[in-house]
């Protein structure tokens, strides 16, 4: 997979593996928060985006989106699934709530250390809304490791209905460990529904499965799964200004598409990454239409049968990019900015491909490229003159 995005996670920022997030899931042991907590194994049923296909796939993920924006406009209603926090525990002296402030403490450590942007951007949120991002993105980020990870090989679709039975149990108030006990406390209070963390986990699945998308309904479907699901997890969080004027799933649909633009903006980007893993992420059917094949993919070269495709599938990310946009003015305003920093990294990225020549084969040519589109090739060459 390219990659699961936040909102605001700029691009590559950290390549290394986050060997202590990874989570286990056969036989842990549980945090001290939840050391009073079970856990039990099972699978859980198929993702309820995918129940009926018949339908495109835009379809079946607006009845996510009008779920999640139903649960906004419930938003006072009162959980019963939130955390005991007012019980204390024997836990060397620590009660639920040092125990938490720390899950939530190490939540922040970890997206200071991997995503950088991200975090400098959720400084400017309120405390509250600020904690509960960093846990939504820990999840994801673990729930990425566990098929582009270190351990990615021994990943099973049955490991992989364990983490998904293992985050219906901390929707449940029985979280596992301590980053789950940060997650479990946000969904407390936030009114964030379970489906697109779920769907997220499908999105796992159909990495183990499928390195093939046949057309851009199928490839719509798995960028839904992988990244436009952090959007609908993340405004319930994030807020909705109260001057807007905008329903709350125009926001929502905002939030989709630019999960949407950023995912198709990495799976332009990391072409020959993929490639030499095996995987094509382009629609096969528009890539006949070009005249194109997985061997011209595989054998790395821009011709102009190449530039004319990339230049329909960048046109492409950019209309989600300016969907994306409309919405972005409609959050609180305290959580305005680390999207936009995510929607103006993305959006350079494909300046970038462009100013490469649409040479998205080599992984050592588009950081120069990148560099051109972000600060202009003037002040670039100045920056490299004087090392």
């Amino acid at each position: 997979m390219s990659g699961v995005l936040l909102w605001v996670v700029s691009p590559k920022e950290n390549a290394n593996s986050l060997l202590s997030l990874m989570p286990r899931i056969g036989s842990p042991r549980r945090s001290k928060l939840c050391s009073r907590l079970t856990f039990s194994t099972g699978v859980l049923a198929y993702s309820g985006a995918v129940a009926h296909p018949i339908r495109s796939s835009e379809e079946m993920v607006y009845e996510v989106v009008l779920k999640q924006a139903a649960l906004v406009r419930e938003q006072s209603r009162v959980k019963e699934r939130a955390l005991d926090l007012d019980e204390r525990i024997e836990t060397d002296g620590l009660s639920n709530w040092d125990l938490l402030n720390q899950a939530y403490d190490r939540c922040g450590e970890v997206c200071a250390e991997y995503a950088k942007t991200f975090y400098l951007g959720t400084l400017l949120m309120t405390p509250e809304r600020r904690r509960a991002v960093w846990a939504i993105y820990v999840w994801c980020r673990r729930t990425d490791e566990l098929v582009d990870g270190p351990n990615a090989s021994y990943i099973t679709p049955k490991a992989l209905d364990r983490w998904e039975k293992r985050l219906t149990d901390l929707f449940e108030g029985r979280p596992y460990d301590m980053y789950d006990a940060a997650l479990s406390d946000t969904v407390s209070k936030y009114p964030v529904d379970i489906q697109p963390f779920k769907d997220m986990v499908e999105g796992m699945r159909l990495d183990l499965i499928k390195s093939r998308y046949q057309n851009f309904d199928e490839l719509y479907l798995y960028c839904y799964y992988v990244a436009g699901t952090v959007g609908l997890m993340s405004v319930p969080v994030m807020g909705i200004s109260p001057e807007s004027k905008a329903s709350t799933e125009t926001v929502y649909n905002a939030a989709l598409a630019l999960g949407i633009a950023n995912q198709l903006t990495n799976i332009l980007r990391d072409v020959g990454e993929d490639a030499r893993r095996g995987r094509v992420y382009l629609p096969q059917d528009e890539l006949a239409q070009a005249g194109l094949s997985d061997d011209d993919i595989f054998q790395g070269k821009v011709t102009d049968k190449w530039k004319m495709f990339m230049k329909g599938q960048i046109k492409r990310a950019r209309m989600f990019f300016d969907e994306a946009e409309k919405g972005v003015s409609e959050l609180n305003s305290a959580s305005r900015w680390p999207v936009w920093a995510s929607l103006l990294l993305y959006r350079q990225i494909l300046d970038a491909i462009e100013a490469n020549g649409y040479d998205n084969f080599k992984l050592v040519s588009l950081p120069v490229a990148y560099g051109r589109a972000v600060i202009g090739p003037s002040k670039l060459t100045k920056q490299l003159v004087s090392r």
